[in-house]
């Protein structure tokens, strides 16, 4: 049975019970409006450990645009029938008021892998994923902590996050879910109409072509190629780069290094991410 929980004193009285019984914990941060992709995740989080943590909350931090952070979907209802059909453990869905007594002055900087992809066009954004996922982190002290692999560079700032703040626990990419004609899934999808949704399955194809096609060409005549059939599908690339899976600066060479394919595209109004790791390299 979900347990929900909206409150940090009763999110900590039960893990503490939890931990007094040397169970494990698996966390699933999400901003609610769940799909298949977050489902997967807290699956994931079941078989791993003992208990599930799944946490719901839109976090103004990590907004640079207004419009968009009063545009994200609100589905609580609906995530909680999708948590208790997966057998969820408990749900915490704080207020903003119970996660910011006032407004954060920390700020948190990652250098390099900040200032590039998504850093280059989200000021402050991961800066308020650091400040919202070091709350949760302390507050539930998982044993693990599952993201999905959609965002890979957010993945990597909450790697660098955990070394360098010495959180003791695990962090566990999962693969993207996709649908059936290779769009990844994301809350985002719900603001396409149903010809944007077949529209934005080319971003997919983008990404595949250079993967099929990275030993026989030039990665950079590659990327110019798939940005010319997508901007044929009237898709607006913000970024498509290759760039080093764990590092995320730009590879201009064929080389045997583990790369990533990443973009930004709007589709419409709506803007999507996407990635594909190459040289069949899985993390």
């Amino acid at each position: 049975m979900l347990h929900l929980i909206r409150t940090q004193a009763e999110l900590r009285d039960v893990v503490f019970r939890l931990k007094q019984k040397n169970k494990t914990i698996g966390l699933v941060p999400t901003m609610g409006n769940l799909h298949e992709g977050h489902l997967s995740l807290v699956r994931q989080a079941k078989v791993d450990n003992d208990v599930c943590v799944t946490s719901i909350f839109v976090n103004p931090t990590q907004f640079n645009d207004a419009e968009d952070l009063k545009k994200y979907p609100r589905t609580e209802a609906q995530d909680i029938l999708h948590l208790e059909r997966e057998a969820c453990d408990f749900l915490f869905m704080p207020s903003a008021d119970e996660v910011y007594t006032d407004n954060p002055c920390l700020l948190f900087q990652f250098g390099s892998l900040e200032s590039v992809l998504e850093g280059k066009y989200r000021d402050g954004h991961f800066s308020g994923v650091a400040t919202i996922v070091s709350k949760l982190f302390h507050w539930v002290s998982p044993t693990v902590a599952y993201f999905g692999q959609k965002d890979l560079q957010q993945f990597r700032i909450i790697e660098t996050l955990v070394k360098d703040l010495s959180f003791p626990l695990q962090l566990k990419m999962c693969p993207i879910v996709r649908e059936n004609n290779g769009l990844a899934m994301s809350s985002r999808n719900n603001r396409l109409s149903t010809e944007e949704k077949t529209q934005a399955a080319h971003l997919y194809k983008a990404l595949t072509s250079i993967k099929e096609l990275i030993h026989t060409d030039e990665l950079p005549n590659l990327i110019n190629q798939a940005k010319a059939y997508l901007s044929a599908q009237n898709i607006n690339v913000e970024y498509l780069e290759v760039v080093d899976a764990y590092n995320l600066q730009t590879i201009k060479e064929n080389k045997k290094q583990k790369a990533v394919a990443c973009i930004a595209a709007y589709v419409g109004e709506v803007r999507l991410i996407d990635n594909l790791f190459l040289n069949h390299f899985k993390e």
